[in-house]
This record gives C-alpha cells, sequence and structure tokens, in this order.
C-alpha cells in the first residue's frame, strides 16, 4: 500500500480558509505587512509565514486553472479562474511588492544564510527594481486575453472519413502510410486553423500591445528585455540567443535537411511535403505505445519504476490522488503541462493524448517534470520550489533519454522499439530549429512592435525557410 501525500499541518492560516473573497485574504497580508521581528529568528518565521500563503494562494489559482482548460465549454470554470485573476491578484500584488521592500530592508537581513537565501533574494531585488503599480490592471487583462487562445484552438476539429475528431487526433493520421491520407489531414487541420485567423491575429495584436506598455511602464525600452528581467535571466544574455540562433542554422538545420532528403528517398516522391515529414521512412504504421489514458500511465509508471523505483511511485501516487487528466476531447484546451500544487506537494499533469508516440513522449517529459516536483516538495521557502524553465526543463528533457533503455515496456516488437528510439533522437535534434525559431520570431516581434499582421507573417515565413528544414 502507498502512503499517500497530505497537506501539512498549516501554521500561519487556518485550516478552513478557502478564497472565496479577498476580504478573507486580506487580513493575512495586513498582518504580515505589519508585523515587527526583532531577531534573525523571527524574519524567517515571517518569511515561513508568508510561503504559506504563497503556497494556498497558488495552489487555488492552479486549480481554477487546470479545471478551466480541461472544459473550456463551463462557463462556470473560466469566471472562475477569471474572478481570481480580477479580484484576487490584483490586490496581492501592492502588497506583495510592499513585502519585499520589507524583506530587503530588515536589519537582519544579512545574518541569513547566504548560501541558502542568495538566489531568492537576488529575484526579490529584481521584482522590487521592474514592479510599477500602473501594471497591475494591465497584467490583470493581459491573463485574461491570454486565456482565450486555447479557449479558441478547444473548439477547433475536424471531420474526416466521416469522424469528428480534435485536432490533436487528427494530426496522429499524419503518421499514416497512405499519403493520400496525410495530406487531407494535414489540410484540414490547417484549413481549420485558416478559419480563425483573423480572431487569432487580432488577438495577438492585443496581446503585443499590452506586452509593450508593461515593458515601457517599467522603463524597458521593449518587452523582451522587460521580459529577460521578468524572468530572472541573471547568467545568460541577448547576444547567448542570438549566436544559439546562428549556430542551430550553420549546425543543426543542414544535418535536418539531410535527414529529410533520406526520408524522401526511402518514400520514393518527387516532392517531399509538409505531409510528409512524420511518417516513417519505410512507409511502416505508425508506432503506438499505447490506446488509453489508463494505459499510457501504467505503462509509464512500469518504465519508471525501472529507471528508479521512486520515480515509479511519483506517478502512481499521482494517479491514486487523480491527479492527471491525459486524453484528448473537444472542448479541452490544447498543449501539456505538469502544473506544480506547493501545499499538498504533488503535482498535476495535463496532456492532449491520442495514443501517438509524440503523446508517450510528452507523458515521460511531464513525468520528469512531476518527479522534481516531488523531489522539491520539502524545501522550507515556496519561492525555492519555483524554478526558472531553464533549470525545469532540465528535468523533463533529461528524462526522455534516461527512460529510453526501458521503453520496452511501451514497445513488446524490438523492431518498433529501435524505430521509436532513432525517431526520438531525431525529434530531439528537430525540436533545436523548432525553438531557435520561435525565440528569435519573439525577438522580432516585440523590437518592431508598429509591425502590421502582413509584414508579421512575411517575416514569419522569412524565417521559417532559414531555420526550418
Amino acid at each position: 500500500m502507498i502512503d499517500i501525500p497530505q497537506k501539512k499541518q498549516r501554521q500561519f492560516l487556518p485550516e478552513s480558509f478557502k478564497v472565496e473573497a479577498w476580504e478573507q485574504v486580506k487580513p493575512f497580508f495586513d498582518e504580515l505587512k505589519n508585523r515587527q521581528f526583532n531577531n534573525v529568528s523571527e524574519l524567517e518565521k515571517w518569511l515561513l509565514d508568508l510561503s504559506e500563503v504563497e503556497a494556498v494562494l497558488e495552489e487555488d489559482m492552479a486549480w481554477r486553472y487546470i479545471r478551466m482548460n480541461i472544459d473550456t465549454n463551463d462557463k462556470e470554470l473560466s469566471e472562475s479562474f477569471n474572478f481570481f485573476v480580477s479580484e484576487i491578484q490584483p490586490n496581492i500584488a501592492p502588497y506583495h511588492h510592499e513585502l519585499n521592500k520589507k524583506l530587503i530592508e530588515s536589519p537582519f537581513i544579512e545574518m541569513l544564510d547566504k548560501e541558502k537565501y542568495f538566489i531568492y533574494l537576488r529575484s526579490v531585488k529584481n521584482e522590487i527594481e521592474i514592479f510599477r503599480e500602473e501594471n497591475i490592471p494591465l497584467f490583470t487583462k493581459l491573463q485574461q486575453e491570454e486565456q482565450k487562445y486555447g479557449a479558441i484552438c478547444a473548439q477547433m476539429s475536424v471531420t474526416i472519413y466521416g469522424e469528428e475528431m480534435t485536432l490533436p487526433k487528427a494530426a496522429s493520421l499524419l503518421k499514416e502510410p497512405d499519403r493520400a491520407i496525410r495530406e487531407e489531414a494535414y489540410l484540414k487541420i490547417n484549413q481549420r486553423r485558416l478559419e480563425d485567423k483573423e480572431k487569432l491575429d487580432i488577438l495577438f495584436n492585443e496581446l503585443i500591445n499590452l506586452r509593450t506598455r508593461i515593458a515601457k511602464n517599467a522603463g524597458f525600452e521593449n518587452y523582451r528585455d522587460y521580459k529577460f528581467a521578468e524572468l530572472g535571466r541573471f547568467d545568460y544574455t541577448l547576444k547567448d540567443c542570438l549566436d544559439f540562433h546562428e549556430s542551430i542554422e550553420s549546425a543543426i538545420v543542414p544535418l535536418i535537411n539531410k535527414i529529410d532528403l533520406e526520408k524522401k528517398q526511402l518514400l520514393k516522391v518527387d516532392e517531399f511535403k509538409p505531409w510528409d515529414n512524420d511518417v516513417d521512412p519505410e512507409n511502416k504504421a505508425a508506432l503506438k505505445p499505447f490506446k488509453t489514458g489508463e494505459e499510457l500511465i501504467n505503462k509509464s509508471i512500469k518504465c519508471f519504476n525501472r529507471v528508479e523505483p521512486y520515480f515509479g511511485q511519483c506517478l502512481l501516487i499521482m494517479k491514486q490522488m487523480g491527479y492527471l487528466d491525459l486524453e484528448s476531447k473537444k472542448g479541452k484546451a490544447p498543449g501539456g503541462f505538469n502544473y506544480p500544487l506547493y501545499e499538498i506537494g504533488v503535482p498535476f499533469i495535463y496532456m492532449n493524448a491520442v495514443g501517438s508516440f509524440r503523446d508517450m513522449v510528452t507523458m515521460v517529459h511531464e513525468g520528469g517534470h512531476a518527479v522534481h516536483s516531488f523531489l522539491s516538495r520539502d524545501l522550507e521557502i515556496t519561492a525555492f520550489k519555483n524554478v526558472p524553465s531553464e533549470v525545469a526543463e532540465l528535468a523533463s528533457m533529461s528524462m526522455e533519454l534516461i527512460s529510453m533503455e526501458y521503453w520496452d515496456e511501451f514497445f513488446e516488437n524490438e523492431e518498433d522499439l529501435k524505430r521509436a528510439k532513432r525517431e526520438q533522437l531525431e525529434n530531439v535534434l528537430e525540436a533545436l530549429p523548432w525553438i531557435a525559431l520561435i525565440d528569435k520570431f519573439q525577438h522580432w516581434i516585440y523590437e518592431n512592435t508598429g509591425h502590421t499582421i502582413e509584414e508579421r507573417t512575411q517575416e514569419w515565413l522569412s524565417l521559417h525557410n532559414t531555420l526550418a528544414s
């Protein structure tokens, strides 16, 4: 019998505390703001109490976000999330700023363990520097607008051979040996996306404008520079990003082109089309590592058990707690994520699986994040658990490779297992130009905010021709 983690007993907030109105939350922030401490021990107790409040509030918002994404058709769920974004977060923001200043201005801060608190205090000082009260309502508006993308995409479906299917399910047909099926799937998916092109273009314009206003208010030339500061990128620079783009273009793109040429020759096609990219080059049937979400998690647990028994235990706990929503369905927002839940210390994995090999890799990837969440659950301060993406992705992307030795849990056939490993290694290479493409495009977007939709489209196509195979 596996032990299910329980929430630690609260030391500051009442066990009955729930986020139903700002008036219920405010007294605890007032107490933290007004509390006096006379020594470093009292300062550390204050930090623990603040951390508890942050964990409870962040977990409350996390559940609202997760549930809203699972069913974008349920207006009550979106209203619940928007309530937090519009009524709770804007009121927290000025308190958060004042509490940051209270910490940094404390005479006892020099007595804190420097090795333990260095990264945290560096981040706090950075937050103080970029905070602007006039940005609070803009952040609220930005979060609300950003959710519209997922809601729009969640309504997208196509009908192929008489079956209505979500776009992730339709995308699985791009693995079919029959080229006509692949072409139809590719064209219908993109035709459906184009139906919402105008709506998405307008939304993107609004997001760019909001982000630029936030950056300007904070004293930055553009949103790119602001985001570098907000994300706490202390250890690399803009030049490192530009060098990365160039290295991918010179070293990786030619390698991908070579792989694509080999695929073209094996497929015996006159012209290599976009719908030829995902199919097995020998026209073998698509890899089918699982059929249902239940089978996916069970096989993943077995795989993780063989990597390290504790890793498998982490996934088993999530399964038993119901902290998984894996299968694609209409009305579910696109994408996949592992969402840390800081009070319970057990994360939630969200996916849109349709039985594909890529879904299996996504599960392993998110499982890597999940293990990281479990391993950090007992850190004292909530902020210690909130790592930048550069660190977070180390756990997840490494797990994609570490677990490969045990993928026979998904593929009993030795030939399929070899295919899966080769495809994964190719996918790792193919991801690098895509990352560089998206990143370089973002740099252009926020350095050239006066661009038109047509100019944006042309810039994307130009970069795509350079960095995509």
